[in-house]
């Protein structure tokens, strides 16, 4: 019986499309991973041969289901009508990627049938030949055109994701760039690192002290006492191999403020002279990288800007150094393109935390450059060189494609006598034994027989120029390899090389002739021989005398019309670089001209064209044409640009253009010229457009000038305004997109419109940072629901809310060092930090990338608080919180945010590394539960479940390690509003709600998994539930009562202990440390108390002070009143004295006391 496979499949992409086709699968045929599109339709023959030899016996076609989609390409059996799908029937034909077929054949003869070479595992060397049947002829087209297509995707993709962020287990590492150095060479002096941080030091004017690199100061004699022995270094010649021109174009910066390019003509001068250019970083920039190394390249990521600061593959890092006195420092030399195709050494230095982390670096790059070195020569495709085996049958395969069954017998048994009288006679058995029926059948035995044979020999072929010089290796197969075939692989190892030296020698004589002619002469036989060439390539496949006579005109022609030259690189690559890859106007094959056969028919064409002036012409505007005559005009030689008749015309105008076009003109668009009338051959020639006279340009007055300059900088004004506000849109958009994909959760508590009125409206007040909300309210608004967008903002509202509620903090504070400072520094926290950065959220889309954006904010935050608080540092869990107050709002408001949290709100004690706090806070959690659920912790306590066992994980993280994110942020909310204790209140609620299920279990492993596993997936009523049971449980003076409850145990437990001295002793030191460290607590507490009382008694005096003033205002105020009112009296009684009418009385107004 077979073996059972089952394949675990990747799920498609929602934008994937696949393709399901019904087929007949032939048969299929194991074969070298070397064979070409001319062996395949032997190969199919054979295939097809074989299945109908096994049809005689059993079924040989058996229908299938080819699934074609970019994630794969799958083979199933197809199940009869009557039967039910079946996997120990239906598995897998065979099932591989899109890019794995690299060849794909189409027969011509049959069109329903076709072929798909899949390459088999890169080591074995071998390759898989399907052949289907299709039903109709019209399918083959469309279900090749899917594999390919299908193919160009998966390839797209691969490219679009690189492999390094997709790999998990690339080492990364925390470090400072220091700077850079050009250098004259890409081996290093042992001292050279340390010359690099003087070189820096002395450049930025003392700014690299010694105290910021950690390392002690250079004694003056130092540079006299010669080359020291080196710490750490090494080079890797493996994979120093000299990458192509394109390899030094791509790779390079991408991103970084101080990775300024260098002065290409400065480097080339300095490093003639001998001298190296130094350029250290800004100290007042964020130096702080990210070193990952990867499979095959070194990245350095900034976590600041979020982008790759600088990429460098293997193949280009030729030297890695450690400091000698800086035994904190590394460095790596590369190279890196510079001015006119060359390139320069450059060494990037950087510091670490200390020395075992520089340690851990050099090893980790040792280890990388000898993994990547063995697995690109595995790696390695096997190329055909002149003397493999492979290589004749492929030969033999083109010469006979297309032949008749006679003609292809005749060149067999050619080919055949050049094998030995035993592998004749070996083919010539087994030929006699399957007695053919036909000619067709007997070459295609032979065909098949053959491969067998060249393929077995392949094995065992060592290609020319893996040993020693393709010369030497050529001498030594005369006598060694293939004995009875080495003469004819001599003889055409000869001829090639006869054939090249007397093209370079024609080609340069040629050249030389081109430039000594006319430029009238390069463009009238230019056009001219483009012309007869293209049409004779038209019809014929070999290219034609004409056309061989024509490519080194044409290619001398474009080198003198500006085209640039093959740029000179280092001599050591030539002997690993391939030949340079042709120009678009080189990109035809060279052929051998000789100068003693000058073909006729192009020199009359070309005597005509030059004796006869009054023949019509039509003028065509091409690109070469106008650059000889500006080359004409400068030199003071008149060119003469030829014309064209109307023939030449209407044929230039309907003529597919083709590959080996010598004329960047001829690929113009002639259909925009219009319908052009043919000319009389009586018309003259006239020098014109093509739609008449061009009339000549009026010189422009300056007026005219001064207003086009105007106009053209209000265009360039408006044009960069434009250009402004696209950004901000972009930018817009893109914090939009950010904004959506950090808080892509569902929601537990919907917030209605009236709550969310409200939350906008405390919001929006002005100086609410200054202003007291009544508690109730914003205990009723958090009840209610919080708005997910508005979540963060809330978040920092409520912090606000609770400074002005406790102006004067019970708890120490943290230095107020600015959080971008912090970022600059080195943390000794990194490899905690790095690792638990791929296993905070996994699943979420802003922290599922590799070293992404959600990673690297993550990354500086929880840096910088280990920075803040060097008790704490960093500790497990941590990150989650981070998290989940990142997924809210900004970098840096986040870490304020988590500074809250920990200082003000009390989370800071549990994460201290003795943990003492959390043992107390598991001790509350037991209280609790035997306080409120007694039948609940009976049925835990019997089975020794304690809280440590389920509950650690949800004071460490509150709760966002195991539950769905839209609790866990209502969660946060009553955090922010009552503190530290929601946390015990929701695991008390949530233990309690699920009381009845838990005592259904019976066993220890079933209710830890049921509390790990099935308590997390909460529905929505449910968590509901839970939150509404929290506010309105109120447990903290049970908290304190437990907590001074447990101290008291654990001291009566040490006293009464039968322990021995020494036990007593270690525990006697247990507890005096925390009662130290809580005597330090109440001394805090103390200090922040008497701080308290002293800023109260100020404020007293204060106010008694303003007090006595406002007595004495007031009894002014009295005395004043008092005196006006005597004036008033007068006043009325002068009045009554005069006779006057008696004016209303004024009533006294009362007084204010």
């Amino acid at each position: 019986m077979e073996p059972i496979t089952f394949t675990a499949r990747k799920h498609p992409f929602p934008s994937e499309v696949s393709v399901e086709f019904s087929l007949q699968l032939v048969g299929f045929l194991p074969v070298h991973s070397l064979t070409t599109m001319p062996m395949l339709p032997w190969v199919v023959a054979e295939v097809r041969r074989l299945s109908g030899q096994s049809s005689t016996k059993e079924s040989g076609t058996k229908q299938v289901h080819l699934c074609v989609s970019p994630s794969g390409l799958r083979c199933e059996p197809e199940p009869g009508k009557s039967q039910q799908w079946d996997p120990l029937i239906c598995s897998s034909i065979f099932e591989c990627k899109p890019q794995r077929v690299h060849r794909l054949i189409h027969n011509s003869h049959d069109p329903s049938y076709f072929a798909c070479l899949i390459k088999d595992d890169a080591a074995s060397q071998q390759s898989i030949c399907y052949v289907f049947k299709a039903d109709g002829q019209t399918k083959v087209p469309e279900i090749i055109s899917s594999i390919r297509q299908a193919g160009k995707i998966a390839r797209q993709d691969e490219l679009r994701c690189p492999s390094e962020f997709d790999d998990t287990f690339a080492k990364k590492f925390e470090v400072l760039f220091c700077g850079r150095v050009a250098v004259a060479h890409r081996k290093a002096p042992p001292a050279l690192i340390d010359e690099c941080i003087e070189g820096f030091s002395h450049v930025s004017g003392g700014g690299f002290s010694s105290d910021q690199l950690r390392a002690a100061p250079q004694p003056p004699g130092d540079r006299e006492r010669g080359p020291r022995p080196m710490r750490k270094s090494f080079s890797q010649p493996g994979l120093r191999s000299l990458a192509f021109r394109k390899e030094f174009q791509d790779a390079g910066l991408r991103s970084s403020s101080f990775f300024s390019s260098f002065e290409e003509n400065d480097i080339e001068n300095h490093l003639i002279s001998g001298h190296s250019i130094v350029q250290p970083t800004d100290i007042e920039e964020n130096r702080t990288m990210l070193f990952t190394i990867g499979q095959s390249e070194v990245y350095l990521i900034s976590p600041d800007t979020k982008k790759i600061a600088l990429e460098k593959n293997f193949k280009e890092i030729s030297f890695c150094s450690q400091g000698i006195r800086h035994v904190d420092h590394f460095g790596f030399i590369c190279r890196e393109s510079s001015g006119g195709g060359g390139f320069h050494f450059v060494c990037y230095v950087f510091q670490c935390t200390n020395e075992a982390l520089v340690d851990e670096i050099m090893m980790t790059l040792k280890q990388a450059f000898t993994v990547a070195a063995v697995q690109q020569t595995a790696k390695a495709t096997a190329q055909l060189c002149e003397g493999c085996p492979l290589q004749g049958l492929h030969k033999l395969c083109e010469r006979i494609e297309g032949m008749n069954s006679s003609k292809t017998k005749l060149e067999l048994q050619k080919h055949l006598t050049t094998l030995t009288n035993q592998e004749q006679a070996t083919i010539f058995e087994e030929v006699q034994k399957l007695r053919p029926r036909n000619e067709q059948r007997e070459n295609e035995l032979i065909v098949s027989f053959l491969r067998c044979l060249y393929e077995e020999k392949q094995k065992v072929h060592v290609h020319i120029g893996e040993i020693k010089q393709a010369s030497q290796i050529a001498a030594e197969n005369i006598g060694s390899e293939l004995p009875s075939s080495a003469t004819r692989f001599r003889l055409d190892m000869l001829k090639n090389k006869a054939k090249r030296s007397l093209t370079e020698s024609l080609e340069s004589i040629l050249s030389r002739g081109n430039k000594a002619r006319g430029l009238q002469e390069h463009s009238a036989s230019l056009d001219l021989d483009s012309s007869v060439s293209s049409t004779l390539g038209s019809t014929s496949k070999e290219p034609s005398v004409c056309e061989k006579e024509a490519f080194p005109i044409s290619e001398s022609s474009f080198r003198l019309l500006g085209s640039s030259d093959d740029l000179s690189s280092d001599s050591e690559s030539h002997t690993a670089e391939e030949p340079a890859v042709l120009s678009p106007q080189q990109g035809f094959r060279r052929r051998a001209n000789t100068l003693s056969h000058v073909p006729v028919e192009c020199q009359q064409p070309l005597q005509q064209a030059q004796g006869s002036p009054g023949v019509s012409q039509r003028k065509l505007v091409r690109d070469f044409e106008s650059k000889a005559s500006h080359l004409g005009d400068a030199s003071g030689t008149p060119v003469k640009t030829r014309r064209h008749s109307w023939r030449q015309q209407i044929f230039l105008r309907v003529a597919t253009p083709q590959k080996a076009c010598d004329s960047p003109g001829r690929h113009e668009d002639y259909s925009e010229l219009g319908e052009l009338p043919p000319r009389s051959p009586l018309e003259p020639v006239c020098e014109d457009g093509p739609f008449g006279p061009v009339p000549e340009e009026k010189k422009r007055t300056s007026r005219e000038l001064r207003e086009l300059w105007q106009k053209a900088i209000l265009q360039q004004i408006l044009l960069l305004r434009m250009e402004k506000e696209n950004q901000k849109l972009q930018a817009s958009e893109s914090d939009l997109l950010n904004k959506r994909l950090k808080l892509d959760y569902e929601e537990i508590t919907p917030c209605l419109k009236e709550v969310t009125t409200v939350w906008e409206k405390m919001l929006t007040t002005p100086g609410r940072s200054k202003i007291k909300f009544d508690m109730e309210k914003m205990h009723s608004a958090v009840g209610q629901g919080v708005p997910r967008h508005h979540r963060g903002e809330i978040w920092k509202f409520l912090a606000e809310q609770y400074h002005l509620k406790h102006p004067f903090p019970s708890k120490q504070q943290p230095k107020d060092t600015p959080y971008k400072e912090l970022l600059k520094q080195l943390t000794s926290h990194q490899h905690a930090i790095l690792i638990d950065l791929g296993r905070t959220f996994p699943t979420h889309p802003y922290f599922s990338a590799q070293l992404g954006a959600g990673q690297l904010s993550l990354y500086n935050i929880l840096k910088a608080y280990s920075l803040l608080d060097q008790e704490v540092g960093y500790c497990q869990g941590l990150s989650f919180v981070a998290g989940i107050l990142l997924l809210h709002m900004g970098e840096e408001e986040a870490f304020n945010m988590l500074k809250f949290l920990m200082f003000d709100m009390g989370l800071r004690k549990q994460y201290r590394p003795d943990m003492i706090i959390l043992q107390i806070q598991m001790y509350q959690l037991s209280r609790l539960l035997h306080d409120y659920h007694r039948d609940l912790y009976n049925h835990l306590e019997e089975h020794e479940i304690g809280p440590s066992l389920y509950a650690a994980p949800w004071f460490l993280t509150v709760f966002a390690s195991q539950f769905p994110l839209g609790f866990v942020a209502r969660v946060f909310d009553m955090i922010f509003l009552q503190g530290s204790e929601v946390i015990f209140k929701v695991a008390l609620s949530l233990l309690g709600s699920h009381k009845p299920l838990i005592l259904q279990h019976e066993n220890l492993e079933t209710i830890v998994d049921f509390i790990k596993s099935t308590l997390p997936n909460l529905g929505l009523v449910q968590m509901e539930k839970t939150i509404s049971q929290v506010f309105v449980m109120d447990i903290s003076k049970q908290l304190q009562a437990y907590e001074v409850e447990y101290h008291v145990l654990q001291e009566e437990l040490i006293d009464s202990s039968p322990l021995s001295d020494n036990q007593r002793m270690d525990r006697l030191e247990k507890t005096n440390s925390s009662l130290r460290k809580q005597n330090l607590d109440l001394l805090e507490q103390l200090q922040v108390a008497n701080g308290r009382i002293q800023s109260l008694e100020t404020t007293i005096e204060k106010l008694l002070t303003s007090e006595s003033k406002l007595k004495q205002a007031t009894l002014a105020l009295e005395l004043e009143r008092s005196a006006l009112l005597r004036t008033v009296e007068r006043l009325q009684g002068q009045t009554a004295e005069l006779g006057g009418p008696e004016p209303d009385p004024v009533p006294p107004e009362p007084a204010d006391h």
